[in-house]
């Protein structure tokens, strides 16, 4: 992972933790179950995004080097696995 992508993918993770520690407020605040799921809702969707963002760049820089360098095999493996793994959502 490049000094940049690290970055953003810590940011983004911080982010969430900002989420979630909303989220434990608004619990322990007895905000309005609507809002509370809102909140968790955004959260999930922060996640995805961050997923999304991994998955990118393991595609695009760790699969295609492994193609190149003739392990298509462990390639193919390692993306079927994450696409099992979501389909489980």
């Amino acid at each position: 992972m490049t000094s940049s992508v690290k970055k953003q993918a810590v940011n983004r993770l911080r982010r969430v933790a900002g989420q979630i520690r909303g989220l434990e407020k608004m619990v322990g605040g007895n905000k309005y179950c609507v809002d509370i799921l809102h909140q968790s809702l955004a959260v999930k969707q922060a996640l995805s995004s961050f997923e999304d963002f991994i998955l990118k760049n393991h595609l695009t820089t760790h699969v295609v080097q492994q193609i190149k360098s003739g392990k298509k095999s462990k390639a193919i493996k390692e993306i079927f696995s994450i696409y099992q793994l979501a389909k489980c959502k």
